[in-house]
């Protein structure tokens, strides 16, 4: 099968500049489904193609596949599971109409082959599901934690300012902490072999890492000592609210609720969730793994903080 063009949703995200920089790279035609028309312009591919997407509606799915061979795309996350399915349906449902070779969904989170009873978490299988029994050939790409995270307005001030790594994982807690383009390389390759064809990858870095660990590398990365603390998930989503909207106080069904239950169902369980073997990437789509060291090293972390 070959697979030449590809719609991308969520192409001027955080998670998809670095997909559309692999695709382009690796010679595919790449169309950014978008509900804006300037989406792009602001990013480093102003003039990539677009195409109107409407994740809410079938018809417009299938209009903005029309003419693909596949689809690769993250969701936003959607803490009210019915949504979260009404997503995963009308794109299954566009893409069928469409006629779409491949299929690969970034579930951007680690996903489990059960329910969690975590609204996100999951969505994320009803969508999985819903873009499965479209019999299109589907690769669910299901990454651990971003070490973008870390890079983040919520993360970066207090390490350059106090040198603290404040994260809601508690002291144990082993993470195979991926980079974005790492992910959007698998993504890429799941779309150049059929090996990983009806599977669910889950994609971490080369390494499992504690917090302490995690400090290590950014204060040799960094050059200047940053320590981990550990915070409780309550208290990280009362500030990433207090930072955004003002207020510590966290709305049910918000991201920042959301996020603080992800990271309470890791912190509770006997062995990390987080945990990812590389070889299993390396045999499926044949790449290597980005060291979180390397990663820290090949970012500015001053830029656009204040002197």
């Amino acid at each position: 099968m070959t697979i030449k063009k590809v719609c991308v949703l969520g192409a001027p995200a955080d998670q998809g500049i670095p997909l559309v920089a692999s695709l382009l790279e690796h010679g595919f035609e790449v169309t950014a489904g978008v509900r804006r028309d300037n989406a792009m312009a602001e990013t480093p591919f102003p003039d990539l193609p677009t195409v109107h997407a409407d994740i809410t509606d079938a018809d417009a799915m299938a209009q903005a596949f029309a003419g693909q061979d596949a689809a690769a795309f993250h969701l936003p996350f959607e803490f009210d599971r019915e949504k979260a399915a009404h997503f995963g349906q009308q794109i299954a449902a566009g893409a069928k109409r469409a006629g779409l070779k491949k299929i690969v969904f970034n579930t951007a989170c680690f996903v489990a082959d059960h329910d969690l009873d975590l609204s996100a978490h999951d969505g994320r299988r009803d969508i999985e599901r819903a873009l499965e029994e479209t019999g299109i050939p589907c690769v669910f790409i299901e990454p651990t934690v971003f070490m973008d995270n870390q890079y983040r307005i919520w993360t970066r001030p207090l390490i350059m300012r106090d040198g603290i790594f404040a994260y809601p994982a508690r002291e144990d807690l082993l993470i195979n902490w991926v980079c974005l383009e790492d992910v959007g390389q698998a993504m890429t390759r799941a779309l150049m072999t059929d090996a990983a064809d009806g599977m669910h990858v889950p994609i971490g870095g080369p390494e499992a890492l504690l917090g302490d660990q995690v400090a290590a590398n950014l204060t040799e990365a960094i050059g200047r000592p940053v320590r981990f603390q550990s915070l409780a998930p309550e208290e990280f989503a009362a500030r990433m609210s207090e930072l955004v909207t003002g207020s510590r106080e966290v709305q049910p069904l918000s991201i920042y609720d959301g996020m603080a239950k992800f990271y309470a169902f890791y912190n509770s369980q006997p062995t990390s969730p987080l945990l990812v073997d590389p070889q299993n990437a390396r045999d499926l789509l044949g790449m290597e793994p980005t060291s979180h060291l390397d990663w820290a090293k090949s970012k500015d972390w001053t830029a656009g903080l204040p002197g």
